[in-house]
Order: structure tokens, then C-alpha cells, then sequence
């Protein structure tokens, strides 16, 4: 007698909006949610306002959708949006230190004389000649546009995410992300005029 076949298909995952609905009866569901978004919520915090306050910061974004789980949009399956927009809120908290912290970076490294015309071009490209010169740009954009930049190049937010997360409409996003590149061109400038 053969054994009957098993289904090869992958379990369904619950949506985060199941998670959510099911914490409010049994509050340890939401650790499964916490489980799925904090690494990418706190690497999003270091990033703003750096390591010794993402712990908490990241920490406190979950206490926070703990608390408002009652208020979650269940029409939304995914979390992800609604947890940067905790994250985002969280950190404006923190912004006027993240403003002091971007051009403090922007102050403490000094570019390296270099003589030959290959060390200069490795110097340009480098990280961490880089980091000064974005830490000032980024010190010099408006709060909403830096988050909106942020949420995209660090957290891969969608336009439609990062809409949701900070409350805005999806062509603000645009309209900050749009303005936010060019005053960071501007700071960071093109490699070739200086080579």
C-alpha cells in the first residue's frame, strides 16, 4: 500500500494584518510580527540616528505598534509601512541630534592629500571620503525630505509605502524625493569636475 501523496506546497504565511487581529486575543502573536520587521526597523534607525540609540528607538517603534494595534488598518495586510511610519515619528523625535550628528560627521574626516591621479579617483569614490560629504547634505535637507529619502534608499520603502508610513499623499513623496537628490547633488557634487 503506497502512502498517500503530500501536499508540496509551501505553508500559507499568516499576513501581519492576521497577526495583528490575532494579538489582540492572545498579545504573544505579535512577537511573530516583531520577529519578521525588527532587524530591517532597527538597521533603519542605525542608519538615521546611529547605534547607540537604534536598541531603543527600534525597541520602542514595536512597544508603540503594541500599544496602537487596536488602530491598525486590518485592510492592509502587510505592517511594514505602518512600522517605518512609527520608526519615522520616533526618530522625529530625535531629529534636531540627527541633524547635530550628520554634521558633526561632515566635520571629522579631512581629505587626504593624494599625488597621483589613481589614488584621486580612489580617494573621490571612497565610502568614507563619501560619508562627510552625504552626512552635510543630509544635515542640510528638511526633516520631511530626509525622511522621505531615508525611507527610500535605506528601508526600500515603496512611493506607496512611504506615503502610507509618513501620512502624506504618494506625489509628495515624489515632489520631497525629487527635491532631496538634487540638494544632495549639489552637496556631494559630480566626481569628474574634480578629478
Amino acid at each position: 500500500m503506497s502512502a498517500p501523496p503530500q501536499d508540496s506546497a509551501p505553508p500559507l504565511e499568516v499576513t501581519d494584518a492576521c497577526l495583528i487581529e490575532q494579538s489582540r486575543g492572545q498579545p504573544e502573536r505579535f512577537g511573530a510580527l516583531f520577529d519578521r520587521y525588527f532587524d530591517a526597523i532597527h538597521r533603519y534607525v542605525h542608519l538615521r540616528l546611529g547605534e547607540s540609540a537604534a536598541d531603543d528607538i527600534a525597541a520602542e517603534t514595536f512597544l508603540r505598534a503594541f500599544r496602537q494595534r487596536d488602530r491598525y488598518d486590518a485592510a492592509r495586510a502587510e505592517a511594514r509601512a505602518w512600522l517605518y511610519g512609527i520608526a519615522s515619528n520616533l526618530v522625529a523625535d530625535h531629529r534636531r541630534g540627527e541633524a547635530r550628528r550628520y554634521r558633526a560627521l561632515a566635520k571629522i574626516a579631512q581629505p587626504v592629500d593624494v599625488s597621483g591621479h589613481d589614488d584621486r579617483v580612489v580617494q573621490r569614490v571612497s565610502a568614507a571620503v563619501m560619508q562627510p560629504r552625504l552626512a552635510a547634505g543630509l544635515a542640510r535637507l528638511a526633516a520631511g525630505d530626509r525622511d522621505v529619502l531615508l525611507l527610500v534608499a535605506c528601508a526600500q520603502l515603496s512611493y506607496a509605502e512611504v506615503a502610507q508610513a509618513l501620512g502624506i499623499p504618494q506625489g509628495t513623496v515624489g515632489s520631497r524625493l525629487n527635491r532631496a537628490r538634487k540638494k544632495l547633488r549639489k552637496v556631494i557634487g559630480p566626481y569628474e569636475e574634480e578629478l
